[in-house]
């Protein structure tokens, strides 16, 4: 597939070639975990162990980096594993990580509780700020890190801005693009290093897969390191994982569409309600970021979070009347979910700068009929 190709036609081809031996349009399940070589050292297709490699990760792999627009693409078992293998591949003992203030508790726990046990520091920074961004860079700062939109309250970051301030101090850019997908946002193209993307959420696409991935750019040393940790790490996909990927990747683009659709009808419904003090949508023209995003996006995604007028208990109330919304961790599926951050996914963060308010309600707006999501959330909102 070349870039000039669209999106959804790169989605729905790239490293998905037909099967040469059969035509099988679908890239095959393998599930090897070895290979038979052709004498010593005589590999069919670079293949012998299926941690190292293995035919159905490959073709996720190129599926990944096109759509991204990257030159290598690694997939792994987690999004997790992604992170924690390009932390451990790009920083060492007294190595320094500014962390965007508001992001996934996941990535926040890692960095604060596991590598910072391994002397690795790190410095929470407001990245809409750049001034507070250079304040946080330290000559041993190896890795802005950055969410845009973040996770829960989708805040906005400048991705070329940030890009600008993180390579004058000699640090790489990752921004984490799970939230808006290669679908609407493509980072690798306004200046990051490396993107990261919990491939569980939008690109599976189904709640019925975990994963993750990092994309990299231009820097082929930086890809070749990441390829020998993922290797020598073994935090690698397995096959099944990386087929329902491809096979989420390819209604990506429909879905999206869908996602969004449905989230700006349920952001206009809670605008207007009176049980809800506020609400946090890129898509919103008086959202902070919103010039931001409509810049650097192709659209505002599925999103959203809101603020309960009465506070953490009515907060909790509504997550427990949904009935249409699933109360449940996680985001991206077809299905909608509702969850409350400060108690479920953001919990780590508790007491911490990232600590997230208590009466924020976080909604992953799925594609079901928009007038049933919305007369869900007015029944659960009926206090």
């Amino acid at each position: 597939m070349s870039p000039t190709h669209g999106f959804n036609t790169r989605a729905i081809h790239a490293g998905q070639d037909p099967d040469p031996a059969t035509g099988d349009v679908v890239v095959p399940l393998h599930l090897a975990t070895t290979f038979k070589q052709d004498g010593v050292g005589g590999l069919r297709g670079g293949y012998e162990y299926a941690r190292s490699a293995n035919p159905t990760r490959t073709a996720l792999q190129e599926a990944l980096a096109a759509l991204e627009q990257g030159r290598t693409a690694l997939a792994f078992a987690s999004g997790l594993a992604a992170e924690d293998t390009l932390l451990r591949t790009v920083c060492e003992p007294g190595s320094h990580v500014v962390l965007g203030g508001d992001a996934y508790g996941g990535t926040f726990r890692l960095i604060s509780k596991v590598a910072s046990r391994w002397g690795v520091e790190h410095t929470p920074a407001d990245l809409n700020d750049p001034d507070a961004l250079r304040a946080a860079i330290r000559p041993s700062t190896r890795v802005i890190w950055c969410e845009t939109p973040t996770n829960p309250l989708l805040n906005i970051a400048d991705i070329a801005l940030t890009a600008e301030v993180a390579h004058d101090a000699g640090a790489l850019l990752v921004v984490d693009n799970t939230f808006a997908s290669p679908y609407l946002q493509q980072p690798l193209t306004l200046g990051a290093d490396v993107v990261v993307h919990s491939t569980t959420k939008y690109l599976g696409g189904h709640s019925d897969v975990v994963g993750g991935a990092l994309v990299v750019g231009d820097d082929a040393e930086l890809a070749e390191q990441l390829a020998f940790s993922q290797n020598a790490m073994g935090a690698v996909s397995g096959p099944l994982a990386d087929w329902l990927v491809l096979r989420g990747i390819k209604t990506l683009g429909v879905r999206m569409d869908r996602h969004q659709d449905n989230a700006a009808r349920v952001v206009e419904f809670l605008l207007g309600h009176p049980a809800v003090a506020s609400v946090r949508y890129p898509g919103l023209p008086d959202h902070p970021g919103h010039e931001i995003a409509a810049k650097q996006m192709s659209g505002f995604g599925g999103m959203l979070s809101f603020r309960l007028a009465a506070g953490e208990d009515a907060a909790l109330r509504v997550c427990e009347r949904a009935q249409v919304f699933t109360l449940a961790e996680s985001l991206g599926g077809v299905e909608s979910l509702i969850e409350h951050p400060a108690r479920m996914t953001h919990a780590s963060a508790a007491g911490s700068p990232l600590e997230v308010p208590a009466d924020l309600v976080r909604l992953s707006v799925g594609i079901e009929d928009a007038e049933d999501l919305i007369a869900d959330l007015d029944q659960a909102l009926a206090l």
